[in-house]
């Protein structure tokens, strides 16, 4: 009789979760019939809500629209939970985002120590950004943290930047080519012409989905683009101290 019964709340759970792939599947084929060129990654039923989560990929900053089951209406902008004032949206995105601290080439960085440098943030920059110089400013500003500098030229924005990057890590002192350039504006003179990581680097970040620097991967994976001020860097590295 139990094991009857057992085959019954098993078949009815799966008869329910077929029934959701199936209602995802119409929602994501009700999208792009609206939207052909779209790409979606995922659609997702989130039975608290009666809502349809539709993801579509774009870098470091993906899109994440809300519909119902018809496809009647869909809603692009922060859900929150009122309780908890929680931005579920973010928090969705911040996951959908984040990288493996672990996975970094961290061999493959500049390596800046400030104080005991306990606490490590990477930066993905170009040398020549504007964004990338004001943040660098910001870190001086920090205390007991290890700095990863990836080098990260954006060709297409800067077209002297990989040859920059280049002779930054040729220096014989990479910290102080790197601090004399994005700090007092003095270009590096080494040639650029050693063996270097750059092109690795790029294609890493580009793996990874970066589009724009500066991007900061913190050690909770959690990946923050653009220049963060001093404050804005000590509450990310409060956060990540929580989880």
């Amino acid at each position: 009789m139990m094991h009857r019964i057992l085959q019954q709340v098993l078949a009815v759970g799966l008869l329910v979760a077929t029934a959701a792939c199936a209602d995802e599947d119409s929602v994501k084929k009700a999208f792009q019939a609206k939207f052909p060129k779209a790409v979606v990654d995922t659609v997702t039923l989130l039975p608290e809500l009666g809502l349809y989560e539709i993801v579509l990929p774009r870098g470091d900053e993906p899109i994440i629209i809300y519909t119902d089951e018809k496809f009647s209406y869909m809603l692009q902008g922060s859900l929150v939970e009122t309780k908890s004032m929680t931005d579920l949206t973010e928090r969705k995105r911040a996951r959908l985002t984040a990288i493996d601290f672990s996975s970094l080439p961290l061999d493959q960085a500049i390596k800046k120590v400030k104080g005991k440098g306990t606490r490590k943030v990477a930066v993905f920059s170009d040398p020549d950004c504007p964004y990338c110089k004001r943040v660098e400013h910001e870190f001086e500003k920090l205390d007991d943290v290890t700095i990863y500098i990836m080098l990260y030229p954006i060709e297409e924005l800067h077209p002297k930047a990989p040859a920059r990057a280049r002779s930054i890590w040729c220096a014989p002192d990479r910290v102080k080519a790197w601090d004399d350039y994005m700090l007092r504006g003095t270009a590096p003179a080494a040639a650029g012409t050693c063996d270097n990581p750059v092109d690795a680097v790029v294609a890493f970040g580009k793996s990874k989905g970066i589009t724009g620097t500066p991007t900061l991967v913190f050690e909770d994976g959690s990946r923050m683009p653009g220049a963060l001020n001093s404050a804005q860097i000590e509450a990310q590295f409060a956060n990540a101290a929580k989880k």
